[in-house]
């Protein structure tokens, strides 16, 4: 797929697939592309070149409500509105409502809740929580929709440590106990390396490498980061350390 804004170039014949039951981190630094190839997959902008298939599906021919059924999105910066926990988590049963919420959509957002530790929230208003805790409800909102894949922008950005560690954990689990897909940006290497199967490095629109934790290496590192690094072990965890 390729993608142009006017007179940039943003994404250059970018191309790989996704397995169930997996999570694809994608790296790179600030405009290498990572937002707008999301933004792609989605049906948000438009490929100039290229297509994206699900199953053999060509994404541009499903009609919206189908393809909101199939892909959960959730933005790097979401805004909070005056509606309760309950209310902003239902809202992702939307591709699914004719008319009113049925027990289904109910059903389905109680689970939800009570996956995320959230149920104690319910009837909470989001504008009172904390980011982390937000954060959490826009990745419930996006599961209530029942997707085959989940795509996350930047989901620990402005979240400390400890939510750090539980949003990817939370998504890392989901995955592979629903047997889906997730497509994650992220800046934070070291996070990257506890939570995804497979990386993709993009470099100036284009994919500089992609693989699993081998690509992972201080030659790729410099040359997408221009930062000198050693790989370490530690507790078998491999763990990037700028030098």
């Amino acid at each position: 797929m390729s993608f142009d804004y006017p007179g940039i170039n943003v994404l250059n014949k970018v191309s790989f697939s996704l397995k169930r039951g997996e999570t694809v981190a994608v790296l790179g630094t600030n405009g290498a592309g990572k937002s707008t190839l999301l933004k792609c997959i989605n049906g948000i902008l438009k490929l100039k070149v290229g297509k994206i298939e699900f199953d053999k599906e060509d994404i541009s021919k499903i009609k919206h409500n189908k393809l909101a059924q199939r892909l959960g999105y959730v933005a790097q910066q979401n805004q909070y509105t005056r509606t309760t926990v309950f209310d902003s988590v239902l809202i992702g049963r939307k591709p699914y409502i004719k008319w009113d919420a049925e027990e289904k959509d109910i059903q389905i957002v109680d689970k939800v809740l009570k996956m995320m530790n959230l149920d104690k929230y319910a009837l909470r208003y989001t504008d009172e929580l904390s980011g982390g805790e937000y954060q959490k409800v826009v990745i419930a909102r996006a599961l209530a929709q029942e997707p085959d894949v989940l795509m996350f922008d930047e989901p620990t950005n402005n979240l400390d440590l400890k939510n750090q560690l539980e949003v990817v954990n939370i998504i890392k689990n989901i995955v592979k106990k629903n047997n889906i897909s997730a497509v994650v940006t992220i800046h934070d290497l070291n996070m990257a390396l506890r939570f995804a199967d497979r990386f993709i490095l993009l470099k100036d629109g284009r994919i500089f490498d992609a693989g699993g934790i081998e690509v992972i290496n201080s030659k790729n590192i410099k040359e997408v980061y221009s930062v000198d690094v050693s790989i370490e072990r530690l507790k078998n965890n491999v763990i990037v350390v700028p030098m």
